[in-house]
C-alpha cells in the first residue's frame, strides 16, 4: 500500500534561508553558524541573481 506519490524518506526539511555573499567560502562560514548545522545537515546553492530559470 502506498501512502501517495513520494518518496518515504525518513528525512526532514526544516525551512530554508536565502543570503546574499560574494563566494562560497562565505556561504559555508553563514550555513556553519546555524544551529541546526551541529545535529544536521546543511545543504547550500548557488542562485541566478536575476532569478531567471
Amino acid at each position: 500500500m502506498l501512502d501517495g506519490p513520494h518518496a518515504d524518506t525518513k528525512e526532514q526539511f526544516a525551512g530554508y534561508f536565502t543570503i546574499d555573499v560574494p563566494d562560497l567560502d562565505q556561504a559555508i562560514a553563514w550555513a556553519a553558524r546555524c544551529p541546526s548545522a551541529q545535529c544536521g545537515s546543511i545543504e547550500s546553492r548557488p542562485t541566478r541573481p536575476d532569478g531567471g530559470s
